[in-house]
């Protein structure tokens, strides 16, 4: 049986991370903080943002709301109250689906 690379999740993520990692402006994160009370990074004593990977996992739901579903940001608002538990389970299985391909594909690389 192949080794099993376990995946090496940090416990904070700084703002210029997150941004690389949605490919986004910081000033689009530091908005959607206020938007949305569901984010709330971690401040240091100097200001800098510090993201836990629950942060990490409200903002994927947020941009697939957003870019995916074409909501407004009060759509997306009003969805994720009335159905936070629904969202995380669909992130979650689009995750799976993610790396499931990520996988196949390199399958058919090695063939």
């Amino acid at each position: 049986m192949p080794y099993k690379e376990h995946e090496i999740s940090k416990m904070y993520y700084t703002m210029g991370e997150v941004s690389t990692m949605f490919d986004v402006n910081q000033s689009l994160l530091r908005f959607y903080e206020k938007e949305f009370d569901i984010l709330q990074p971690k401040k240091n004593k100097k200001g800098n943002r510090y993201f836990t990977p629950e942060d990490i996992e409200n903002l994927k739901i947020i941009f697939h709301l957003i870019r995916d579903k074409g909501y407004t940001i009060n759509g997306a608002k009003e969805h994720m109250k009335n159905n936070m538990g629904e969202s995380k389970d669909q992130q979650r299985v689009l995750h799976a689906l993610e790396n499931l391909k990520k996988f196949l594909l390199e399958v058919r690389d090695q063939l």
